[in-house]
């Protein structure tokens, strides 16, 4: 049986079962879903993969996702790997893997691909919540984000294939049905749209879930639709990423603090229940003291609880790791003090 090693975001664990169904009868293969999110995770994907070549030294490793798209000749120098495929490869990946490829390396320009992969999964090995993926791409540029170059532009899965994917995970025994995409609120036509027709259209669905949500794009009809629906978990999980605004205009996101404030604000008002995560960059180029004690306030002014922190760390080829950079060592100090508000 084929091995799947993940890493990175819900739209990864979303392809990855896509690619454990497609290659179910086959074994002495691994295929490595690699990120590209941070320097980070792309250290840890190699490692990963030399650990693996040990322990299957006859096992054919193949390496794909976001690391392989922006980094290929990373993987293609690695002896232990035997083919690397980028983003928009790895949707049609049994090409590749059922028949004699002579070439190591094959990535194409993502920026080219307009489609996604079709293939319909029927569940989520391990798993009790369940993944579907409503778009792919971002046409947002984030001055710290690479994902853009790895996934390319904006792409919306139709309407009654997202229904159907849905249906078909209910019929399994999910009752837990998470939206997911690299920019879900960006999902064309309409995001809010499309989570009304699928409560319309599903009412026996138990819980209706969401990936990170852009709070510059949350509009007031998602808003009424979580009033509405008890059927929608109350816990809304905010990209965020800074509690000051000039370090905001920096990183080149749209929503100021006061956005968020006002969010958050409004979705209580119709959920009294409202939980509320988010994810936040400490150590951001150019961030001051004031800045990092503004997004703490922001913790509190919000009343956020649940942060996903992480220090800043330099992605090669965006625009943010051209600024002045912080110290390691500051960063580190100051997402264990905003981890340490999480705690108490």
């Amino acid at each position: 049986m084929v091995e799947v090693v993940t890493f990175g975001c819900r739209i990864n664990s979303f392809e990855s079962e896509i690619l454990k169904e497609k290659f179910k009868s086959i074994d002495d293969l691994i295929i490595v879903n690699s990120c590209a999110v941070t320097g980070e995770a792309e250290r840890q994907c190699r490692q990963a993969i030399r650990k693996l070549r040990k322990e299957n030294p006859s096992a054919k490793i193949v390496v794909t996702g976001c690391a392989a798209q922006v980094n290929p000749q990373k993987f293609t120098q690695m002896p232990e790997v035997d083919l690397v495929l980028g983003n928009k490869e790895k949707a049609e990946i049994e090409k590749y893997i059922n028949n004699d490829i002579t070439e190591k390396t094959i990535v194409g320009d993502i920026f080219s691909y307009e489609s996604y992969d079709k293939y319909l999964i029927t569940g989520f090995e391990g798993r009790q919540r369940a993944f579907v993926q409503i778009q792919q791409g971002c046409n947002h540029r984030c001055t710290y984000c690479i994902i853009p170059f790895a996934r390319g532009n904006n792409r919306s899965v139709p309407e009654d294939e997202i229904i159907k994917q849905i249906k078909t995970l209910l019929a399994q025994g999910f009752d837990e049905i998470c939206l997911t995409g690299v920019d879900a609120c960006s999902y064309e036509p309409s995001f809010s749209r499309l989570v009304e027709h699928i409560l319309e259209q599903v009412p026996e669905l138990p819980s209706l879930q969401f990936g990170s949500l852009d709070p510059a794009a949350v509009d007031d009809k998602f808003i009424e639709l979580v009033g509405k629906y008890k059927n929608i978990y109350p816990y809304f999980h905010l990209s965020i990423q800074s509690g000051d605004n000039l370090i905001l205009k920096r990183m080149r996101r749209r929503h100021s603090r006061e956005d968020v404030i006002n969010l958050c604000n409004k979705i209580r008002a119709v959920r009294k229940d409202a939980v509320f995560g988010a994810d936040f960059i400490c150590g951001f180029p150019t961030e001051s003291i004031e800045a990092f004690n503004n997004t703490c306030k922001l913790v509190d002014e919000a009343k956020i609880d649940k942060l996903h922190v992480f220090p800043y760390s330099e992605r090669p080829g965006t625009p943010a790791a051209k600024m002045p950079q912080i110290d390691m060592e500051e960063r580190r100090r100051r997402a264990k003090i905003l981890r340490q508000m999480r705690e108490e």
